[in-house]
């Protein structure tokens, strides 16, 4: 699979991963963390996208808190292309910079954005789907999203409506909905034109750049002036000083919503459906979930030990490094060691982790988050 000079790998990791407290942590969120597998979820993300593009073309937004592990175990890729984001902006801004950076120097550059936390089990299919994604966002202003398709009627991911075809598969989009109610959700899987929206986009950098000025004018004004400072003595003030000025938003809300409003016809807008075992893990359940589907331990527990006894107990996960871990008739519970936390939550509530990370910021007890 040979290399593509104007791919452009935009790597979003600037998030808490507050559901996976308390591994994650400020300076050790979860993409930072190993959670399937030797490497973490990180160096994961740029390894399978290596073989598609050189690390001098790879970016990575991220946040003050972060970037020295980031640089530590990505030490191949540039220095000055691992940002840290003065002040979190969502998405939009985050993106738009790496589009108004990259048109300057490479004006025919294709960016790919990817979350830094996925797992994805066929990478093969995974990097054929990129491809040619790729190849329709360079065709013209197009704007192309990874869409996965539902397996069950999932209240917690955006969905992508889509319409007729376009180009071999890639489907024109008619809407996106944001996280639906569960009779919402049904509705969408039986439908059988929906798919969930991967948070994974492409883009020619020119069309994104376009699209923000269009749609964020401010934002765009604000962040064509942080580029045009790059590479000089003062991007560092004027990326602290301008960039918190940029609008809180994610780049569906400000760019995909209004170009969708357009009609099917006129938005450019297209979805590539995709089958590459992709799972975002958002939570400890997800994440057992995940392990189960990958290496059906007896009994679904899933457990992380110096030892272990189980008895009666079913569906569990626990992290205890280095601890002897007894499991007796309790079953579906959540259960993770630190130095200095222990959480204990079950399956069904694992989605509230965050709200721990809420009390502890409002406590202000800083060395637990």
């Amino acid at each position: 699979m040979a290399k593509n000079s104007n791919f452009y790998p935009v790597v979003l990791a600037g998030g808490r991963g507050t559901r996976f407290w308390p591994l994650s942590r400020k300076k050790r969120a979860k993409q930072l963390l190993a959670l399937d597998g030797k490497q973490t979820m990180i160096q994961q993300t740029v390894a399978r996208l290596l073989p598609l593009a050189s690390p001098k073309q790879f970016w990575i937004i991220t946040n003050d808190d972060l970037r020295p592990a980031i640089l530590k175990q990505l030490p191949k890729l540039p220095k000055l292309q691992v940002l840290a984001e003065p002040l979190g902006r969502n998405t939009a801004p985050a993106i738009g910079l790496a589009a108004f950076l990259l048109l300057r120097e490479h004006p025919d550059a294709v960016i790919g954005m990817f979350p830094s936390d996925h797992v994805i089990a066929n990478e093969k299919s995974y990097r054929a789907t990129i491809e040619r994604a790729a190849e329709i966002a360079a065709a013209g202003e197009n704007i192309v999203v990874l869409g996965i398709r539902p397996n069950r009627a999932e209240t917690g991911y955006g969905y992508i409506e889509a319409g007729n075809a376009f180009s071999g598969n890639a489907l024109r989009v008619l809407r996106f909905t944001e996280k639906p109610d569960a009779e919402k959700a049904s509705a969408f899987v039986a439908a059988g034109n929906y798919f969930w929206n991967s948070g994974m986009f492409l883009w020619s950098a020119r069309t994104l750049a376009n699209a923000l000025r269009e749609h964020l004018p401010k934002t765009a004004s604000l962040l064509e002036q942080i580029a045009a400072a790059f590479g000089t003595r003062n991007f560092a003030a004027t990326f602290r000083k301008l960039y918190p000025k940029c609008e809180n938003i994610s780049v569906d809300y400000a760019v995909l919503e209004p170009r969708s409003a357009k009609g099917e016809q006129a938005s450019n807008l297209f979805c590539l459906p995709a089958d590459f075992g992709w799972n975002d893990l958002g939570s400890w359940t997800a994440l057992h979930e995940h392990h189960i589907a990958k290496n059906h331990p007896l009994d679904d527990n899933v457990v992380t030990s110096a030892g272990l006894f189980v008895l009666n107990a079913c569906g569990n996960y626990v992290h205890a490094p280095g601890k002897f871990v007894a499991a007796v008739g309790v079953n579906d519970l959540v259960v993770v060691e630190t130095p200095d936390a222990l959480l204990i939550t079950t399956r069904q509530h694992a989605q509230d982790v965050g709200r721990v990370v809420k009390y502890l910021d409002e406590k202000k007890l800083h060395k637990l988050v």
